[in-house]
C-alpha cells in the first residue's frame, strides 16, 4: 500500500541547538520548506488512476527549463520551479487541492510531530572495504606486504566456484537514497518558513530533502 502521509519539500540549512523550557540543549537540522507550490493534482477518476499531488520547491531560471516542462508549468499558472516530487495522499486531501496552492510547513507539520526525512547521502566517491565497511585491515608486521588494508579471499574454492552476490567488496560509497525515520519536530517557524527538527538528516548543506509524517511512528 502506498503511502498516504502529507510531506514537504524542504532544503537542508544546517545544524545548530535551541534550549527547550527546561534549559536542555536540543540539537537540531534546520530545514527551509518556503511555501511548496502545487503543480499539479492526480485524481483516482481520472486518467491517472491514483490520489497524489505534485509539488514544486525552489526557484529556477525559465530558460533553464526545457519546452514540454514550461508548458507544464503554465497549465499550473506557476512559475518555473528547481525541485519536483509527487507524494501519494487520500482522496480527500486530493480533493482539498488545485495547481497553484501554497502549502507551508504550518499546513503540514506542527511542533512535537513525529517524521521521516528522506535525502540523498553524501557522495564519497570510489572507497575501500575498511571505510566502506569497517573492516579491521591485516597485520602491519612479519612480512606483510602491501596488503595492509585489503579485504581479504572472496572466493568460495570449488563450490558454488563464484563470488556470491552482495559480497562485501571496495566501490561507490554514498550519494544514494536515504530514510531518517522518527525524528521529532521541536520547532514551526511559519513566518520564515523553517522547520527544526531534532537530529542529523541525510546530506550536505543546501541539499534537498522530502519531510514527511512518519510511516512507523514510535
Amino acid at each position: 500500500m502506498a503511502n498516504l502521509n502529507p510531506g514537504l519539500i524542504a532544503r537542508k540549512v544546517g545544524m545548530t541547538q535551541i534550549y527547550d523550557d527546561n534549559g536542555q540543549v536540543i540539537p537540531v537540522t534546520v530545514v527551509e520548506t518556503g511555501r511548496n507550490v502545487v503543480v499539479a493534482v492526480k485524481r483516482a477518476d481520472g486518467p491517472d488512476g491514483y490520489d497524489a499531488i505534485q509539488l514544486g520547491f525552489g526557484t529556477q531560471k525559465p530558460h533553464r527549463v526545457n519546452r514540454p516542462m514550461r508548458g507544464h508549468f503554465a497549465r499550473a499558472g506557476v512559475e518555473p520551479v528547481r525541485w519536483l516530487r509527487e507524494i501519494r495522499v487520500t482522496a480527500e486531501r486530493a480533493a482539498e487541492l488545485k495547481p497553484g496552492d501554497r502549502l507551508g510547513p504550518d499546513d503540514v507539520f506542527a511542533e512535537g510531530d513525529v517524521v521521516d526525512v528522506v535525502g540523498t547521502s553524501k557522495g564519497r566517491g570510489f572507497a575501500g572495504v575498511m571505510k566502506r565497511h569497517g573492516f579491521r585491515g591485516f597485520l602491519r608486521t612479519h612480512g606483510t606486504h602491501e596488503y595492509f588494508r585489503h579485504g581479504g579471499s572472496i572466493g568460495t574454492r570449488l563450490t558454488p566456484g563464484m563470488v556470491l552476490k552482495g559480497k562485501r567488496m571496495a566501490g561507490h560509497m554514498g550519494a544514494a537514497r536515504v530514510t531518517i525515520q522518527n525524528l521529532r519536530v521541536v520547532k514551526v517557524d511559519a513566518e520564515r518558513g523553517l522547520l527544526f527538527i531534532k537530529g542529523g538528516i541525510p546530506g550536505p548543506n543546501g541539499g534537498q530533502v522530502l519531510v514527511r509524517k512518519a510511516v512507523k511512528k514510535h
